[in-house]
């Protein structure tokens, strides 16, 4: 077993990104046949070095996915890759094999109370049959890496969640995985907790050119970490792709719905309950504006009123930041604007934005 790798040992990211380190072909998985389907389908890659965020309601599938790309759980239809290597062909000792390039951490740390820290993390060393001395001399690096040089000798009664969590990561990582699963990591921990375990995770990601994979329904973390994303939604895929553009132009009703909570799309129920599909004489067009980058600051308001003649009345809207990137969603209810909504919208779009006109809404008396 050797040390942790650094950084230089890894491939540029342009050359990894060439190549998947997880592929789902055509997943399904089915407990109870009368039931139906817990995963239906599901067909999606994750490129080398990505942090890849799954993300559902309660009962969408996620633990269910997570475990049937370990091997924990045998899917009914369809393949998992990793590496390129088909571990849903594999049984016994290539399958035990396999499963140590898969790093996972759970939502509640099932750590050992009986074993020390170091105890915990040299657990997957000894299953792999590494000698006392291999193990002693790899523990140090990962609780270092993790932030735990100090509590090596220290018992999980005498740790905070977030350093429980550290543990659990630490384990993850003592066999040299490729690929780390993440079951609802951070959802037990508080927010600061929180943001301390995802900033862990994006320093690993970096230094060690890990893949990350995120099963989660906290949309936060998501926005916060992930480059990637997938929407599931009663077994099925619904959406996925760059973490950005899901969460600016998501193109399901439910999707919408559910990113609702991170991005401002959905309105308010007072002002859906106005909305409606045609014009009419006591109506204003109703136009959403997504924008990003620059413009996300840009007085767009007051560039619409000083180039025509409209009277913009906010219905709802505000800025998030994906990753780094300043994403804006603002909905408008433009007072004289029928007549110039071909305009607004081509000067909109020559600006750079996405706007769109989503129905029209009856005027309060």
């Amino acid at each position: 077993m050797n040390a942790l790798p650094q950084s230089a040992d890894f491939a540029p990211p342009e050359a990894a990104a060439k190549a998947p380190a997880i592929r789902l072909e055509r997943l399904g998985k089915t407990f109870d046949p009368a039931v139906g389907p817990v995963l239906d389908d599901i067909s999606l890659t994750v490129g080398q070095g990505d942090i890849y965020g799954i993300i559902g309601r309660s009962g969408a599938g996620k633990s269910t996915l997570v475990r049937c790309i370990n091997r924990l759980e045998r899917p009914t239809t369809g393949r998992v890759l990793v590496a390129d290597r088909d571990i849903t062909a594999l049984a016994g000792a290539e399958l035990r094999s396999a499963r140590r390039d898969i790093g996972m951490i759970f939502q509640h740390f099932n750590l050992l109370s009986s074993r020390t820290v170091a105890g915990n993390v040299a657990l997957p060393l000894e299953v792999a049959g590494l000698s006392r001395a291999e193990i002693a001399g790899r523990i140090p690096p990962l609780l270092d890496l993790v932030g735990l040089a100090d509590k090596a000798a220290s018992y999980p009664s005498e740790l905070s969640g977030g350093q429980k969590q550290r543990v659990g990561i630490a384990r993850a990582l003592a066999t040299n995985p490729s690929v780390l699963l993440c079951d609802e990591a951070t959802s037990a921990l508080d927010p600061e907790t929180t943001e301390q375990i995802l900033s862990l995770l994006r320093d690993i990601n970096r230094r060690l050119g890990l893949t990350i994979v995120l099963i989660t329904h906290e949309m936060q973390v998501v926005r916060d970490i992930a480059s990637h994303v997938a929407v599931l939604e009663r077994g099925r895929l619904i959406e996925e792709g760059v973490t950005f553009d899901v969460l600016a132009f998501p193109k399901s009703a439910v999707a919408r719905s559910f990113l609702s909570g991170l991005v401002a799309h959905e309105l308010p129920p007072p002002v859906e309950r106005r909305l409606r599909a045609a014009p009419g004489p006591d109506t204003d067009p109703v136009l959403r504006i997504v924008f990003s980058g620059d413009y996300a600051h840009q007085p767009v308001i007051a560039d619409l009123i000083h180039r025509f003649p409209v009277e913009p009345n906010i219905l709802f809207g505000r800025i998030d930041y994906v990753g780094d990137r300043p994403l804006g969603v603002l909905t408008l209810a433009l007072g004289n604007g029928e007549a110039h909504l071909s305009a607004i919208v081509g000067h909109l779009a020559a600006l750079g934005l996405h706007a769109e006109v989503i129905g029209h809404v009856s005027r309060l008396p």
